[in-house]
């Protein structure tokens, strides 16, 4: 079998020697180096890679001796080995100093070949198959270097992917379980522990505990997906309600799937759950809302009715005037409700939003503290405001420059008190009967909200004085689904 050649390094001062020892050791098919001197010797070595070392003991200057303790001295030749030949007879003393040096053998002469081909060969093959050894080694090493790096590369993946798939279950409220079907054991990662309120330490998933989490009245769609699996279902998705240790209740859907073994037999279910509790309450919210949006339309359009029907004018003109008017009062009342998404309104708004089509300058003094309006209060009081506004326009204080308005409000007792105070205006003069306008607002005043409205027409300005409930018990007209009929019959009452 063919192999690659070592070196094999003669050392001797005698040339006849080394050619003796080139004769003998031929037949090896090695490669031989020839060093006349122990300085020579160590020449070679640092240039070339020795196997075995062939060095005469008695030498001038550096003897075998002296040569092998330098030798082993540099780190890279302390296992190299070094076959020593001595002409004269070596005592035991001798060959330990030998040793110690870092011989490996003797040879005496005269030499024998067959003994000096043959320890030659032993160690030359030892080297070989260290050296192979050694790469060998070396390529297992690269192997398990790049085998380590690929799986610290896979594994930083691995953890990479299980930390996005843990931040995405977590921001998308979802848990994931696994179901041993034949031992009965379970698994839950943190997301499903985080969505039924409970803890890893203090909780044992078991079927039976599980179940005391959910619904009373959704143990059925568990039963029922456990038959479709036994009867082969692979894969089900449900909506249901757990309630968690605080009481509260949450709305879920779990969707499963299921592993099955060569005989079709279940072995194992497999699942995700995600929290879909503000999902059903934006449904429900939206649900209430367009029932909400579907009341106020019938209930602005019940009122716009009762405005068009009721409303009464000497001309056209004046009659589309006051249409308009208070059709745009309703409009601006509705903005203001819609922005607030139908909770409420603020009262010096909707005092803002009737003062906007006056230029009157400094004509008018506020003064009050922030109340907020239920919605059905808020639009019963804009209607008001806009006929005190407008028979101020027209008739009163704000008919000429010289006039002042005083628009004062408390809460007491959950009681809006409000004073409209107006002076210096053309002289006031008690009417003999009520307009549509002061009969509609006592009206909606009284009857839709509960309240009272009075009226003082003394003859340097009016004074009107309103007070209306704020708590939904006696605002809450519109909500309960009467304010359409209370309008109208209120109204037609105010017309007769």
């Amino acid at each position: 079998m063919d192999h690659e050649k070592v070196n094999i390094l003669l050392v001797d001062d005698q040339p006849a020697k080394l050619l003796a020892y080139e004769v003998i050791l031929k037949d090896l098919g090695e490669n031989l180096v020839i060093a006349s001197s122990g300085r020579e010797a160590l020449e070679l070595l640092l240039k070339t890679e020795i196997a075995v070392i062939l060095v005469d003991v008695c030498m001038p200057e550096l003897d075998g001796f002296e040569l092998a303790a330098m030798i082993r001295e540099h780190p890279r030749f302390q296992k190299t080995a070094m076959i020593f030949i001595s002409a004269i007879q070596v005592s035991d003393i001798d060959r330990l100093r030998g040793y110690e040096m870092g011989a490996v053998d003797y040879v005496p002469v005269p030499v024998v070949p067959e003994v000096l081909r043959a320890k030659i060969k032993v160690f030359a093959e030892l080297y070989r198959k260290t050296r192979e050894l050694e790469r060998l080694n070396h390529e297992l090493e690269d192997r398990v270097r790049a085998r380590t790096a690929e799986l610290e590369n896979s594994t930083a993946k691995l953890r990479e992917s299980e930390q996005r798939r843990s931040m995405a279950i977590a921001a998308g409220k979802m848990g994931s379980w696994d179901w041993d079907w034949i031992s009965g054991d379970w698994m839950w990662d943190e997301g499903q522990y985080r969505i039924f309120g409970v803890s890893p330490e203090t909780f044992e998933v078991n079927p039976a505990n599980v179940q005391a989490l959910l619904h009373p009245d959704d143990l059925d769609q568990l039963r029922k997906a456990i038959a479709e699996f036994n009867k082969g279902t692979r894969a089900y998705e449900t909506e249901f309600r757990i309630i968690r240790p605080d009481g509260e209740v949450r709305w879920c859907v779990g969707t499963a799937a299921a592993t099955v073994d060569d005989s079709s037999r279940v072995v194992r279910v497999s699942g995700v759950t995600v929290d879909i509790t503000e999902r059903k309450r934006a449904e429900e919210r939206q649900n209430l809302l367009a029932r909400e949006v579907d009341h106020r339309a019938k209930n602005a359009l019940a009122l716009a009715q009762s405005i068009v029907r009721l409303t009464r004018a000497d001309e056209v003109k004046a009659y589309v005037s006051a249409v308009e008017g208070r059709i745009n009062a309703l409009a601006r009342v509705h903005t203001i409700l819609s922005l607030s998404s139908w909770q409420g309104a603020e009262l010096s708004r909707l005092i803002d939003e009737e003062l906007a089509p006056y230029s009157l300058g400094g004509q008018i003094m506020l003064a009050g503290p922030k109340v907020q309006l239920l919605p059905a209060t808020a639009q019963t009081l804009a209607l008001a405001l806009h006929e005190l506004f407008t028979n101020s326009a027209k008739y009163g204080a704000l008919s000429t420059r010289s006039g002042r308005l005083t628009i004062g409000w408390q809460v007491e007792d959950q009681v809006l008190t409000l004073n409209w105070e107006e002076s210096g205006g053309p002289l006031v003069i008690t009417p003999k009967s009520r307009g549509f306008g002061t009969r509609s607002l006592l009206a909606s005043v009284e009857s839709q909200l509960g309240g009272q409205a009075q009226f003082d027409w003394r003859a340097e300005g009016l004074l009107c004085r309103l007070e209306v409930p704020l708590t939904r018990k006696s605002a809450a007209t519109t909500a309960s689904g009467k304010f359409e009929d209370a309008s109208s019959a209120e109204l037609q009452r105010a017309s007769g």
